[in-house]
């Protein structure tokens, strides 16, 4: 991973989501900067699923994908979050969602970011045996709640863990779009699934993302899929400088202008995590126009996506931010 190479807009007035101006370098966004989502994550840790429940009344967990995955994050939440699911018929599927997502992310804790070789068989176990409990935690989830897009986001990454070839999995990116063809979540998942690394070919990833930017409305979110194909093929391509290209900049550009940066942008909750897939991927091709623009939104606040590319994601969010 190129991560060890390195060791190491205006705003709207009155926004409820706006980073707080900081004097250190970097900070690392704790549950989206939400107090409500601090609150269930909180309710997690304590294993209380009433408080869990009473913090997420104002979410919709079945399409905010961000706030399951700050649950699905939390260590522990699979030691209870079952009997939530077998002792509350009423929010059945809502604990289901959180332990079949907790249980991806708990497989790939597993697995670990090491190559495949490199894994024990061990651990290679235990990867799918999570993985299998969260099929069919997830599978179900989604026949609970079929209008939900969640579920088949997180079988996407439990499927492409499991090697379930591309007919299934496209056919779980298909019920996800389904529900709603501009998600981004789906379309960054899909943009990983095409990499070559998960028996994508060079290029197809970066060829879809710029098919569904092209029909992203301006000041959509879904411009950020762009973006992140092009972290991916820095990823992929093993050479630091790949992105420091003049088409590439003026790629990136336009997109952050056709989106993060367009007027009609909602600075919803959760909006630090699409500047910061700009800002990374601006950061890399050694953009100057827009990415101070993107660093300044921000105040030095980065998300764990997806500076977790790199070995020292702090440090190397605060160089880059410091180089805008």
């Amino acid at each position: 991973m190129l991560g060890r190479l390195f060791g190491g807009g205006e705003r709207p007035e009155a926004n409820p989501y706006a980073v707080p101006r900081r004097r250190i370098g970097a900070y690392r966004l704790d549950a989206l900067g939400d107090t409500r989502v601090r609150a269930a994550v909180r309710g997690a840790r304590a294993g209380d699923w009433g408080t869990v429940k009473e913090a997420l009344a104002p979410f919709d967990l079945g399409r905010d994908h961000q706030v399951l995955e700050e649950l699905a994050a939390v260590n522990g939440v699979q030691d209870w979050i079952g009997r939530a699911a077998e002792e509350d018929e009423e929010h059945r599927a809502t604990a289901l969602l959180i332990s079949g997502a907790r249980h991806v992310s708990w497989g790939w804790e597993a697995r670990t970011r090491a190559d495949a070789a490199q894994v024990s068989r061990e651990r290679w176990q235990v990867f799918f045996e999570r993985l299998r409990i969260a099929e069919e935690q997830l599978l179900e989830a989604a026949e609970l709640r079929p209008e939900w897009i969640t579920p088949w986001r997180v079988l996407l990454r439990s499927g492409r863990g499991m090697s379930l070839g591309p007919v299934v999995n496209r056919a779980r990116r298909d019920a996800a779009l389904r529900r709603d063809p501009l998600d981004l979540e789906t379309h960054n998942e899909w943009v990983s699934q095409l990499q070559p690394r998960w028996t994508g070919k060079p290029g197809q990833a970066l060829a879809f993302a710029r098919k569904a930017f092209h029909r992203a409305p301006e000041g959509h979110r879904l411009g950020c899929v762009l973006a992140t194909a092009h972290i991916e093929e820095w990823v992929e391509s093993g050479d630091r400088n790949s992105l420091k290209e003049f088409h590439i900049q003026t790629e990136l550009r336009e997109a952050a202008l056709h989106s993060i940066l367009h007027p009609a942008y909602e600075r919803r909750l959760g909006w630090q995590e699409d500047f910061n897939v700009f800002a990374m991927a601006l950061a890399l091709s050694n953009e100057s126009v827009v990415a101070p623009r993107v660093f300044r939104a921000l105040g030095g606040a980065y998300t764990r996506w997806p500076w977790r590319y790199m070995a020292q994601p702090r440090r190397m969010y605060a160089y880059y931010r410091r180089q805008a």
